[in-house]
């Protein structure tokens, strides 16, 4: 695929690459060729991805993919440009309408997993932006993306989001790699990961808590 094609891929590729933006002077309107060549873009990136998951059985989901591309590339744009745009911003983030399952949430995260930076800036540009708690609801609802963030997760079911093997590993091995003290914290995840670590547990986190779960009841 040829790079530098368009500012919606351009976007893309800058912060897959060297984790930058470029802020374009107007949001331009994405086009048909436009998300099919993001969709084989990130399909390919996906594939790449998946030779660390030691697993053929997820399949890249398309929609999800070019769904979280677009999301991530208008709270980019609209980080500067933002004359006349909140009664759009539903417009231009709109919420995810396919299935939310282990495939999904894998194809999303090769561009949500950027939004926390974005919302980072925004926030410290204008705390009170709708955008923010626009794009906080979006990680609430993909927040394996959100991994070391702070949300408030605290009524998720863990043992049925991560009943999947492959998502669970992943979702386990980022937290360790964020060092997300608190998502390690809840019970049932502090159980898996000190399982992971079996006697390597200070080699691979000496200042994680052993949560016992009766003091938590």
């Amino acid at each position: 695929m040829t790079e530098n094609t368009s500012p919606f891929l351009d976007t893309l590729f800058l912060l897959r690459k060297e984790e930058c933006i470029t802020v374009f002077s107007n949001i331009q309107k994405i086009s048909e060729k436009e998300e099919q060549d993001a969709a084989d873009y990130f399909e390919s990136e996906f594939e790449k991805e998946r030779l660390e998951f030691l697993t053929d059985h997820l399949e890249y989901d398309k929609e999800a993919a070019v769904w979280a591309a677009k999301v991530l590339y208008y709270a980019a744009q609209l980080y500067l440009i933002r004359e006349n745009t909140a009664k759009d911003l539903d417009q231009f983030i709109p919420e995810f309408r396919g299935m939310k399952n282990s495939e999904a949430l894998l194809s999303a995260d090769l561009s949500l997993r950027f939004l926390p930076q974005i919302i980072v800036v925004l926030q410290n540009l204008d705390p009170d932006d709708p955008l923010i708690k626009k794009l906080e609801s979006i990680l609430l609802q993909f927040h394996y993306s959100g991994v070391g963030y702070d949300l408030d997760l605290e009524n998720i079911n863990w043992q049925e989001e991560l009943k999947e093997p492959t998502y669970r590993k992943l979702y386990l091995e980022r937290i360790v790699e964020k060092r997300a003290q608190r998502l390690a914290e809840i019970p049932f995840i502090n159980k898996l990961l000190v399982a992971e670590f079996g006697l390597h547990k200070d080699g691979f986190w000496r200042e994680l808590k052993i949560i016992n779960e009766e003091e938590n009841k």
